[in-house]
């Protein structure tokens, strides 16, 4: 594979899991009652949609198609969100599928940027947006965390 390839498929592939987060903060804002958690929900969506239109102009930029769609992973952990909100307290339901989603796309970026072989255009881009990826794991682990020990 060559460098511009890698670089278009390892962006794509943290497009697909931050597509994905993108779309479950955007479903659990309209399914919270709880105007805080709808609207930390609505502004984590926006920058999940920030970081997916950032790492998409990489990819063009690389010669590459940026990816359209999310994961099929990401779309068992929607429904199982929808499931587990459902069948209990829903606001910790989707704060907490969401806290293991922010885990996902965590753990791809920190892979992407740790690995030698993503070419260095690639590399950089996934560090200077690592620290925005982080700040959502934190909030949401927090949150989760919180919601949990007022339980």
């Amino acid at each position: 594979m060559n460098e511009h390839d890698k670089t278009t498929h390892t962006l794509n592939d943290l497009i697909e899991i931050a597509r994905d987060g993108q779309e479950f903060y955007e479903e659990a804002a309209g399914k919270v009652d709880d105007a805080d958690l709808k609207a930390l929900f609505t502004r984590i969506a926006g920058v999940k949609a920030a970081i997916v239109n950032e790492l998409g102009g990489a990819v063009q930029a690389a010669g590459g198609k940026a990816e359209t769609s999310g994961t099929a992973v990401g779309g068992m952990q929607q429904f199982y969100g929808k499931v587990r909100a459902t069948l209990g307290d829903k606001a910790y339901g989707y704060v907490a599928e969401l806290e293991e989603s922010e885990d996902r796309l965590l753990e791809a970026f920190e892979k992407a940027a740790n690995d030698e072989d993503v070419p260095v255009a690639a590399r950089d881009i996934v560090n200077r947006l690592l620290p925005e990826v982080r700040s959502c794991h934190q909030v949401m682990r927090d949150r989760k965390l919180a919601m949990k020990h007022a339980a």
